[in-house]
């Protein structure tokens, strides 16, 4: 379900500013986006790449990034459980991106994710290089979730300067590639007990 296919609805007998997520599935495809633009969750259409999409289509594909890593052999319990609780999470900060008058995102999302990343990098060596992307499939995997979370994040403050974001969302985003960092060090050790260092200076 894309969050496109999101609308605001209100729920017979609720107040008026009371909102819940409607959904249209029965079709998958409309042809109402044939014309270069879709729709928000607010019933508004907009162009395909307007800001507001590119943020929200960046979230989609942090959160198909992070299902290639759970894809992988050999994740650890652990790890696999605190990413699939992120993919929730991504798929509400998304639902909250394309529905400017819904709120699901809060501190306490942040403040799991970093409980998450003091508990993954509390059996990590110190860092004194840089590291290489790689390490194994599922470092690799999760490093490149990493850089797409930055997009993501970069996206989110481009939208912040011209509409209203919800203040803990691009913060989440900010801890979540922090996390994905530590996650993609466990991952290339639990692999190959090493990391890849860049080597300084190599021509």
């Amino acid at each position: 379900m894309r969050h496109s296919d999101i609308v605001i609805e209100k729920s017979p007998g609720q107040r008026s500013e009371s909102r819940t997520m409607g959904h249209r599935l029965s079709k998958i495809y409309t042809r109402t986006g044939d014309t270069g633009t879709t729709g928000l969750g607010s019933g508004e259409r907009v162009s395909k790449d307007h800001v507001r999409v590119e943020a929200f289509g960046n979230v989609d594909e942090l959160n198909s990034a992070i299902g290639m890593v759970l894809a992988c052999a050999d994740i650890r319990p652990d790890i696999n459980a605190c990413l699939v609780e992120v993919q929730h999470d991504l798929f509400d900060l998304g639902g909250e991106l394309c529905m400017p008058e819904l709120t699901l995102v809060g501190n306490g999302f942040i403040e799991r994710l970093e409980k998450d990343l003091d508990s993954f990098n509390a059996d990590l060596p110190p860092l004194k290089e840089f590291i290489l992307p790689g390490g194994g499939q599922a470092a690799a995997a999760c490093h490149l979730a990493r850089t797409i979370c930055r997009r993501a994040e970069r996206r989110v403050w481009t939208l912040a300067g011209s509409d209203t974001v919800n203040e803990p969302v691009p913060r989440y985003l900010n801890r979540l590639s922090d996390l994905l960092f530590v996650i993609a060090r466990v991952l290339a050790r639990d692999a190959q007990g090493q990391e890849v260092l860049w080597r300084r200076g190599k021509v």
